[in-house]
């Protein structure tokens, strides 16, 4: 399923524990959180992946997520 542009369920991070706070538009269509760190180092809610650069991604598939972060290093939940 790596390649896979299946719809994952997700839900928006909280902004507040969050070093960036900008947005992109999905392949799918839909609004997704652009990769952030965490100010505190956990996982935030809502994240889909963990990218090389120690970012997280909240993308909903798996399709080019993390693709300018240096790849997935891996998937969560």
């Amino acid at each position: 399923m790596a390649g896979s542009a299946t719809a994952r369920p997700f839900s928006e991070p909280d902004d507040r524990n969050l070093d960036r706070h900008g947005h992109y538009r999905s392949r799918d269509g839909s609004e997704v959180h652009q990769p952030a760190k965490s100010l505190d180092g956990a996982k935030p809610a809502g994240a889909t992946a963990k990218c090389r650069d120690g970012t997280w991604s909240f993308s909903h598939t798996h399709r080019g997520t993390c693709s300018r972060h240096g790849g997935v290093a891996r998937w969560e939940g």
